[in-house]
């Protein structure tokens, strides 16, 4: 793909700049693999909106995510720019997690669910990422509920929206 780079820079944090036309035109492993290569920008922007179209890609192709469990691992635990973050949260759970793994990301993801300093998108998205693992491990579930009653007494409108989107589905 020419010029990914260039179709991902530009403006500010609230613009994706041509992030779903990368999504659009992306056909292959090879493509995919160089749009993570972007993750390693030093650009925020690129980052950003690379993470964004790599989420929106692998909602439908998860399976392009699969030779990079360790960068998202690694990603994760490094925990950038919160804008890298939203992504990175749901992105997680698109690939096969080892038993340690899975508890290493629970307590990463919990510890920004909980964090009231984090953003709230960071946090909402944590949320529903450890909802996401809850069907991979049954065994996580109280935790969950404990997690999500603490976050549920802040009182936080987009937190509580999703906590009920999240108990409505299940």
């Amino acid at each position: 793909m020419k010029n990914m780079s260039g179709k991902l820079s530009g403006g500010d944090l609230r613009s994706i700049a041509q992030a779903n036309e990368v999504v659009k035109s992306l056909h292959s492993q090879k493509e995919f693999d160089e749009l993570f290569g972007e993750l390693y920008s030093t650009d925020r922007l690129v980052v950003m909106r690379a993470a964004d179209a790599i989420e929106k890609i692998t909602l439908g192709k998860p399976e392009y995510l699969g030779g990079y469990k360790k960068e998202l691992l690694a990603f994760l635990s490094a925990s950038g720019h919160i804008e890298f973050k939203w992504h990175l949260a749901l992105l997680i759970t698109r690939v096969k997690l080892s038993p340690k793994e899975l508890r290493s990301v629970w307590e990463i993801l919990k510890t920004w669910a909980l964090n009231k300093k984090e953003s709230r998108i960071v946090r909402v998205n944590a949320i529903q990422a450890m909802f996401e693992l809850c069907k991979l491990q049954e065994e996580l579930q109280a935790d969950f509920r404990d997690m999500t009653s603490a976050v549920e007494k802040e009182q936080i409108p987009s937190i509580n929206a999703r906590l009920r989107k999240i108990r409505a589905s299940h």
